[in-house]
């Protein structure tokens, strides 16, 4: 979660322990780019001659991909996504995309793509064993319940310590719900965010926390008698979702920059406001 963060997934992220270390994604070391060589698709060390290979975990869910097609360039991360690369020079059809498990992208170990984008939330354990780029996207935890639950309506974090709560496990989604809310009673931790949004549906959970879009997602559109509660503090530097990259990888920097430039002259924003839904209706706990 973070979660939620992924709809259904936070990252980045976030109380995974990973080993330092990790390989080149080739058999042979790749050279990396001369000092002062543009970072276009013709300098870049893809694994690919030519093409710019992306990754997302399968199935990659609403609002981030649509229909589970990250290929067709909608939905928030896919848009990102085909942005980052009209950047770095590649065209529609130079993007390859691929499918890995989100556990198996934040490990250390060579890579089968250039970057992933899976809501990874940037975190200092997960750079110990992968790169980031800039971020793309700052994310809030969101506490959703059914409308029949106890915490419904409810405004004040101190309402929600005897509560019941859930969230995926390795997601910062928990680690909101360990570090923020703090409950009294032992969070329950899910393979996923569908076993959690079904226990959430069975009554087994008060509350489930996610990041804020996937939030509006589950409650608009999957889970008819679902409601947000609110959204939680942020706690020291605000989360914040990268492209992950293999340790070290020559393409870091470029991937980076394409980030930062999309970010400054607005097209991050225009993505967001078109593909993630406000927080109109999601007030802040405190």
């Amino acid at each position: 979660m973070v979660s939620t963060s992924r709809i259904l997934r936070l990252a980045t992220a976030a109380g995974v322990l990973l080993a330092v270390g990790a390989c080149s994604p080739q058999a042979t070391p790749t050279p990396m780019p001369t000092v002062g060589a543009p970072c276009s698709k013709e300098s870049l060390p893809t694994r690919t001659a030519g093409k710019l290979t992306i990754a997302t975990d399968e199935p990659a869910y609403q609002p981030w991909f649509v229909d589970d097609k990250p290929d067709n360039g909608e939905g928030f991360e896919s848009a990102v996504a085909y942005a980052v690369a009209e950047k770095l020079g590649y065209a529609r059809e130079d993007v390859v995309w691929t499918r890995v498990r989100f556990d198996s992208a934040v490990a250390p170990g060579p890579k089968e793509f250039d970057f992933d984008i899976n809501q990874f939330s940037i975190t200092e354990e997960r750079k110990q064993a992968v790169d980031f780029s800039a971020p793309y996207y700052l994310v809030r935890q969101t506490v959703i319940a059914l409308k029949s639950s106890k915490i419904a309506g409810k405004t004040a974090l101190a309402d929600l310590r005897a509560a019941k709560l859930g969230a995926q496990v390795g997601t910062t989604s928990y680690q909101a719900i360990t570090d923020v809310i703090k409950p009294t009673v032992e969070p329950q931790v899910y393979n996923s965010n569908d076993d959690a949004k079904k226990a959430l549906q069975n009554g087994q959970l008060d509350g489930l926390v996610v990041d804020l879009p996937t939030a509006f997602y589950i409650t608009g559109a999957e889970i008819d008698d679902a409601v947000i509660v609110g959204q939680l503090p942020q706690v020291g530097t605000p989360e914040a979702f990268g492209l992950l990259l293999d340790k070290d990888s020559p393409l870091t920097g470029c991937v980076s920059g394409a980030v930062g430039k999309l970010s400054a002259d607005g097209a991050l924003k225009q993505l967001e406001q078109q593909w993630l839904a406000r927080d109109a209706g999601a007030p802040e706990l405190t």
